[in-house]
């Protein structure tokens, strides 16, 4: 039924994995648009890996790293989400989705318009529906988690991480310094307070508390000061690092509502 509905989600992260992963459950064709070097943290669960591997399967669901219109239609013919590497999202205008998903989380707009297709979605903070796109969903941890906002703006970056078995902003690792990133330890593994998983240049980064690595930034990336560069899951369940989260599925749901939404509201004033 929506094997000719194309949506383009901009940005493969964890979170625009949720999104993009259950539209293409639902039967959409979702392409994904990201940076030659996408900076994600839960690679495990984002299909902005592909770019580094090729390609990658989160939950069942295979992305692949394309490079032309040809990739793209062999992808979907095979039932998989192309990956293209295209930070200004140029396939936007190539291809005339029907909808565009901004999930680059940059909590500012970087290049959205309400223009851009005839449905616009946009991911947290930055964002005002009827302004810069159609449809905000709600990004913050809480009652509003995966909310459709029809008017107005998702609640404020708060600059603090999200609460996860009882700890925020101690799980979330971040650079010492400028310089180039090299973990030591992998996504899965067990941690404890004080254990070293990766060095900026010859300086490590220590986990602040007991553990799984949740997250990892992958290797040879330039990162500057302050950066998140890991994720600590203090709950220490090692499935969860291999399978998209309760917040990614409801923001995900969020995506896939707003857009069914959308479309029968654009169906019905073509109607008129």
């Amino acid at each position: 039924m929506l094997e000719n509905f194309v949506v383009v989600v901009k940005g493969g992260g964890d979170l625009g994995t949720g999104a993009a992963w259950r539209l293409h459950r639902c039967g959409f064709r979702v392409l994904v648009t990201e940076t030659a070097q996408p900076t994600v943290i839960r690679r495990t669960v984002a299909f902005a890996s592909a770019v580094y591997e090729g390609t990658i399967t989160v939950d069942g669901v295979t992305a692949r790293r394309v490079e032309d219109e040809a990739g793209i239609w062999a992808a979907w013919a095979a039932e998989e989400v192309p990956v293209v590497v295209d930070p200004q999202a140029e396939w936007v205008r190539r291809l005339r989705p029907q909808a565009v998903v901004d999930a680059i989380m940059a909590k500012r707009n970087t290049g959205t318009r309400i223009t851009d297709a005839p449905i616009v979605v946009a991911l947290g903070p930055g964002f005002v529906a009827g302004v810069d796109c159609h449809a905000v969903v709600e990004t913050n941890r809480g009652h509003n988690l995966g909310r459709v906002i029809l008017e107005g703006s998702a609640e404020p970056n708060t600059g603090v991480p999200g609460e996860i078995g009882g700890e925020s902003a101690r799980r979330v690792l971040r650079a010492p310094k400028d310089g180039l990133f090299r973990g030591v330890r992998a996504i899965g593994d067990i941690v404890r307070a004080g254990d070293v998983v990766a060095y900026v240049d010859d300086v490590p980064v220590l986990s602040q508390l007991d553990g799984v690595l949740r997250g990892l930034l992958h290797d040879g990336l330039r990162v500057h000061t302050g950066m998140k560069v890991g994720d600590v899951d203090p709950r220490a369940v090692v499935s969860h690092c291999f399978t998209i989260s309760d917040k990614a599925l409801a923001i995900g749901g969020g995506v896939v509502e707003a857009i069914l939404y959308l479309a029968r509201r654009v169906s019905s004033l073509q109607r008129a």
